[in-house]
């Protein structure tokens, strides 16, 4: 059994580290906020995921058609603006996705590209590029733990020092009578939230599997 994280230990605001800052600022707070990712399981409609805040606000939607030729995701704001697309690059043995800022996938827009560290896995380690990273010799942030648990932490770096969002999975009635996949994620002061919902978007995809094969 893998070990589990240690829990987060939030710095001072005022003490922290610099924010780390992705898709926007506005997406950041001076303080550790909670999110909760829900996925519909029953459903036919292009919304596979909602995010809202503990208090059930929506934050984002995250959209891609069922049936579509092409592993296409698309991140809303709670205003229905398309904030980032997430796309599976094709022929690769790792199970790249990249994310692009907005709806178009121009590599003018690419932000950053997420794989497996690894073909053969026996527990989840995601690797995280950002788009001026182009040699990648080291990955910029690291995302470790177990997805069947759904117990996983993103860090900063290439190494497991620097926490900067942990997941779990979130248990309710509602969630085994509805067909509901719910977990929470707690994202550190300074991070951007929306990066971080990103990420767990592209990591459920690469361990959702789809068609048997990596």
């Amino acid at each position: 059994m893998a070990a589990m994280a240690q829990p987060i230990s939030y710095p001072a605001a005022t003490s922290g580290p610099d924010p780390i800052v992705v898709v926007g600022s506005e997406f950041c707070t001076s303080y550790p906020i909670d999110i909760v990712i829900q996925r519909k399981l029953l459903t036919l409609k292009e919304c596979n995921f909602v995010v809202t805040d503990v208090n059930g606000n929506i934050l984002f939607q995250i959209k891609g058609k069922l049936f579509s030729l092409h592993d296409r995701r698309s991140i809303l704001d709670a205003a229905g603006n398309p904030i980032l697309t997430l796309h599976q690059k094709t022929i690769t043995a790792h199970r790249r996705w990249n994310v692009f800022r907005g709806d178009d996938t121009e590599s003018k827009n690419l932000l950053f590209s997420v794989k497996k560290s690894s073909l053969i896995q026996f527990k989840t380690e995601l690797d995280v590029f950002m788009a001026g990273n182009t040699e990648e010799h080291t990955c910029d942030f690291k995302i470790s733990g177990s997805w069947l648990d759904r117990s996983c932490v993103i860090y900063a770096g290439n190494t497991k020092n620097l926490v900067i969002a942990q997941m779990k999975k979130k248990h309710s009635v509602q969630s085994v009578v509805l067909g509901q996949d719910t977990y929470s994620v707690t994202v550190c002061p300074n991070v951007d939230y929306a990066f971080i919902v990103a990420l767990v978007a592209v990591l459920e995809e690469i361990n959702a599997d789809r068609n048997g094969d990596d």
